[in-house]
């Protein structure tokens, strides 16, 4: 056992790891450690994807050259003050290569001067103590970590962030027969004049597919749920048009299908495999359909299987992720904390905690929630004079320039708080935290509070954009903000624990919420009448 208390013991060194220990090192912590099962960092990568095409979006021609700007086209990097250690410098491919993304994640760590230990896989997590405490070790409370060489670490507060390691596992009779999504080969030619049934219809179900078109007699795509497209639904992890040529393949009538329905079972026959599924547009139609391979690419879920009895964490969404608070904290194991694609569990399917371009920002709140919490530091906040104009500009600067407000669409806030002539802009605050526990401090009683985010109309997923017969609110219409579907930004007065007035600014189609007389006068009289009236 090592004989040091550490402040923080991070488990895994994946983009959330690195970004979160780098934001410690930055700070002056000295009390933490990231512990690594692999040899170097982002172990995941060099596994997956398994065709190596990475989805995230890479885009170092903008136009501009703010840093903050760049970000909103740049789905790799992590928040770093030094520019050289910006993923677009690393290559100029739209869609990288997964290896580019090891080798940026390298020189990630080595340039931070992170407090890492390699091949060090954690077999065991448990508490010491009571167990209460609130994660606070006073009284013996805190956490001890086993790695598998039988060293123990000791810490205050440990924070998961091994992504969703363990293969998902479809509750389907004989799917143990099925080829997984993490063993299956990626050579086509292995697949040659066979006929595929492809489980699953996400991301890497279709990559899976498109990779086989050339090679295999037949590719169908099977699942329960509808293809979702991630251009209508503005959720990334939606099939991406990327990878979806196979669509052609079925839609224009070349062999390929797409099953909407429920595989009930899968059985040997002979050489190949009897599949039997259930229809589920016409009518439960069953029917049983042969196949040479069958291939699960099913998702993945969190591995719970380190954590001691007492320490285990409550698991959500099919037991796929741990539980959090708003605060990116276990429901039920205080002191244990997530970050990376884990937190996804707050926004799943909503918004962008799962990929980096959305985690890195949520990493760098719960820092600043760890801050503020154990070490007495508040939110970061500029000062401003508590007027509707020095607000207004605060503001209109913000929603034109922020990259995290962008990418965590509806999940961060800018917060602006007034205690009389007080007030202070707080920036990437996640909304239920603030809901929940708030920003007001012993010098600072918030009166007001305008909650900031960039937001999706209410059922921007159902409005093909595609479709010019359906009609959409004209960008720059100040009156029919509020109906706007696209991206827009959505200003919220907080007053005595509730929202009395809400604000929509104008949507435009180059995000540019600037103008005069359409956004900024708009806003100022908003802002200025929940300043000035008082709420019975």
């Amino acid at each position: 056992m090592t004989g040091e208390m550490l402040d923080y013991l991070i488990i895994g060194a994946g983009p959330a790891g690195l970004q979160l220990a780098a934001l410690l090192e930055r700070d002056g912590r000295r009390d933490y450690l990231v512990l690594e099962s692999a040899d170097a960092p982002g172990a995941f990568f060099a596994r997956f994807p398994r065709h190596r095409q990475l989805i995230s979006i890479n885009k170092p021609h903008t136009g501009s050259d703010d840093p903050e700007l760049n970000l909103r086209l740049d789905w790799n990097s992590l928040l770093v003050d030094d520019p050289t250690l910006r993923f677009t410098r690393y290559t100029e491919r739209y869609f990288p290569d997964a290896d580019v993304m090891l080798r940026y994640l390298a020189d990630f760590a080595a340039a931070t001067g992170i407090r890492v230990r390699y091949r060090s896989r954690v077999v065991r997590v448990a508490r010491t103590g009571n167990g209460s405490g609130g994660g606070d070790v006073s009284g013996g409370d805190g956490f001890e970590v086993t790695d598998a060489a039988g060293t123990t670490h000791r810490a205050r507060r440990v924070v998961v962030a091994t992504g969703v390691s363990r293969p998902y596992v479809a509750p389907i009779p004989g799917i143990e027969l099925a080829e997984r999504y993490d063993e299956m080969p990626v050579d086509p030619r292995d697949f040659l004049d066979q006929r595929v049934l492809v489980i699953g219809k996400g991301n890497s179900a279709f990559e899976t597919a498109d990779n086989l078109m050339e090679t295999t007699t037949l590719v169908h795509v099977a699942g329960p749920s509808s293809v979702r497209m991630a251009w209508r639904t503005h959720y990334v992890g939606h099939l991406r048009a990327v990878n979806n040529n196979f669509l052609d393949t079925y839609q224009l009538k070349s062999a390929n299908a797409i099953l909407d329905g429920h595989v009930r079972g899968i059985e040997r026959d002979g050489d190949g495999y009897r599949v039997t599924f259930s229809f589920s547009r016409a009518n439960e139609v069953t029917k049983e359909l042969r196949y040479d391979r069958v291939l699960a690419c099913t998702g993945f879920r969190f591995d719970p299987s380190i954590f001691a009895e007492g320490c285990r964490p409550a698991l959500v969404i099919n037991d796929r992720f741990p539980a959090q608070t708003p605060a990116f904290e276990s429901v039920n194991v205080p002191g244990l904390f997530f970050a990376g694609t884990l937190t996804q569990e707050r926004d799943f399917k909503k918004s962008t905690n799962g990929f980096i371009h959305g985690f890195r920002y949520a990493v760098r709140a719960l820092h600043r929630i760890l801050e503020r919490r154990y070490h007495d530091n508040p939110w970061p906040a500029e000062k401003l004079d508590a007027t509707a104009e020095s607000a207004a500009d605060a503001i209109i600067e913000r929603v034109n320039r922020s990259s995290g407000l962008w990418q965590q669409f509806g999940v961060l806030a800018d917060v602006l708080t007034v205690a009389g002539s007080d007030a202070r802009y707080h920036e990437e605050v996640p909304v239920d935290y603030f809901g929940q526990v708030g920003l007001a401090t012993a010098d600072h009683p918030v009166e007001h509070a305008f909650v900031v985010t960039l937001e999706y109309g209410p059922d921007h997923d159902q409005v093909d954009p595609f479709d010019m017969s359906v009609s959409r609110i004209a960008q720059d219409t100040a009156g029919q903000a509020h109906d706007a579907a696209y991206l827009h930004p959505v200003v919220r007065h907080h007053r005595g624990g509730r929202v009395v007035a809400v604000h929509h600014l104008a949507e435009n189609l180059e995000n540019q919420w600037n103008k005069p007389e359409v956004h900024r006068a708009p806003l100022v009289a908003f802002l200025d009448r929940c300043l000035t009236t008082t709420v019975g």
